[in-house]
């Protein structure tokens, strides 16, 4: 469009220089005229020039009005071009002005942010000098207490396990000072918490008469399977940093573990100093529970009688610090419980159980969401009465007496067959056995009863040789006795008994 209009424009420019020549002819003509005649073809070529230069002129005129109009197009068009080159300037210094003003808050911003972490890092290093001085003043303060709690060797010490539940954290607490205030010496008691909880915190510090210790962990945990609980990890960590603290801090020789929703009974700690006698002879035991699993009130009766068991029972246990030298290095990111009852970690060692249980376990609600809690956990019989286990003999409980001694009482019992074996236990006086062919079997005959299915590593819960002893409503005793148990217990007539 502007190049067909440059090309008209060039054109005009040169018409208008052919006219301006015709115009000085007429001049010449009009001057020279009077003086001069002319002829008659003179006169017409003249005449004819005048009707030439009419024409031209004619069109000169005509030339100039669209000449006019293109100029006045041209300058509009200049016009709103300026224009609009006129807002685009304003827009560009406008927006100019708003980044040199957002730089400048933002380096002010980035002064304040410098001298914020330079107040931080001072701040930090305050604080990083104070918790160096708060931790020498606290272990200080620990050997003092340890000193004041312990005036001699203790038998064990005694750790609560807690996390989050400051309310079950003080009916433990008040349930175990009842029974240890007498024995303090003997059980220094801690509390050892996973986590921050100020509830718990607060609530274990009010008590003058334990140790209070804290395991803070911020390592992400990474289950080993989709869907796992990560809490199941959180406690492994925890008693491993726990009973590392109590075997190699404290240098304690026996530590009795118990869980923040326990109660204790009034022998517990009888119990344990006796179990640990028998700990220290015979290292085919691996360690001392106060825990039955098959301990509801119509299971048990004898709060006398102990037991050998392959299967590890936990909730209140004792363990010595040369068994923890060895569990310590390969200890599992989670379950901790069930990797005790692999074989290969126990390695055909053994474990000492009451028939009543020396603990109550009232937690309800926790980390297994209060699996089995109605059915197996909350009718469990806490032993009530006060047994001088200082005067019994435990013998019978080592190593090279205990199989024979259950033996025998295992043949003594009377032999029942039948799918109605419940019905035949109840009818007949004395001690019954029954035999299971396989584990489904034996859960069978467990449902039947009512006492733990369950099976870890191919050993039934409680079990020694693969007999499961247990008492059914009366004082009467049922062994539920496996297809080679016999075998394992030495007896000589297995086969016909």
């Amino acid at each position: 469009m502007w190049q067909g209009l440059i090309g008209w424009l060039v054109w005009v420019h040169r018409n208008i220089g052919k006219l301006k020549l015709q115009g000085e002819y007429r001049e010449r003509y009009r001057k020279i005229k009077p003086s001069y005649g002319a002829s008659e073809s003179d006169e017409e070529l003249i005449n004819n020039r005048k009707a030439g230069m009419g024409r031209t002129g004619c069109d000169y005129r005509c030339l100039l009005i669209p000449a006019a109009l293109a100029f006045f197009y041209i300058q509009m068009r200049l016009f709103v071009t300026q224009s609009e080159y006129e807002g685009r300037l304003a827009a560009a210094i406008e927006s100019e002005s708003h980044c040199t003003s957002q730089s400048r808050l933002l380096i002010d911003q980035i002064s304040t942010q410098q001298g914020t972490i330079v107040s931080l890092r001072d701040q930090n290093k305050r604080q990083s000098e104070e918790c160096t001085q708060l931790k020498a003043l606290l272990e200080d303060l620990e050997r003092k207490g340890l000193k004041k709690l312990v005036d001699k060797v203790p038998v064990a010490a005694v750790v609560i396990m807690a996390c989050n539940r400051a309310d079950y954290l003080e009916r433990t607490i008040e349930s175990v000072l009842k029974y240890q205030s007498s024995v303090a010496s003997k059980y220094p008691l801690f509390v050892s918490q996973d986590g921050t909880d100020p509830n718990v915190r607060g609530k274990a510090m009010s008590y003058d008469q334990l140790m209070y210790i804290q395991h803070l962990d911020s390592k992400p945990v990474h289950t080993e399977r989709p869907g796992e609980l990560i809490a199941y990890y959180k406690i492994a960590r925890h008693y491993k940093w726990a009973m590392d603290q109590l075997f190699y801090k404290h240098n304690f020789s026996r530590v009795i573990i118990l869980e923040d929703d326990m109660e204790i009974a009034p022998d517990f700690f009888d119990y344990f100093e006796a179990a640990a006698a028998l700990l220290d002879k015979d290292k085919s035991i691996m360690a001392v529970s106060s825990w039955n699993d098959n301990g509801q009130k119509q299971f048990v009766h004898d709060p006398y009688e102990l037991y050998r068991s392959d299967f590890f029972p936990g909730l209140g246990w004792m363990l010595t610090k040369s068994i923890w030298d060895e569990l310590s290095p390969k200890w599992p990111k989670a379950y901790w419980d069930d990797w005790m009852r692999l074989k290969e970690n126990h390695k055909g060692r053994h474990f000492l159980r009451p028939e009543v249980c020396r603990t109550y376990n009232f937690g309800e609600h926790g980390s297994s969401l209060g699996q089995f809690f109605q059915q197996y956990l909350q009718p469990i019989k806490l032993n009530n009465v006060k047994v001088d286990w200082k005067s019994r003999d435990l013998s019978y409980l080592m190593r090279d007496k205990y199989t024979k001694h259950f033996a025998d009482i295992v043949r003594k019992a009377k032999p029942i067959q039948g799918t109605d074996a419940v019905l035949k236990a109840y009818n007949i006086e004395g001690d019954v056995r029954i035999q299971y062919k396989d584990q489904p079997d034996f859960e069978r005959i467990a449902r039947q009863f009512g006492i733990f299915e369950e099976w870890k590593d191919g050993i039934p819960r409680t079990s020694f040789k693969g007999v499961v002893v247990f008492r059914y409503q009366t004082t009467r005793r049922v062994f539920l006795v496996g297809p080679d148990s016999l075998k394992q217990l030495g007896t000589k007539d297995a086969r016909n008994i």
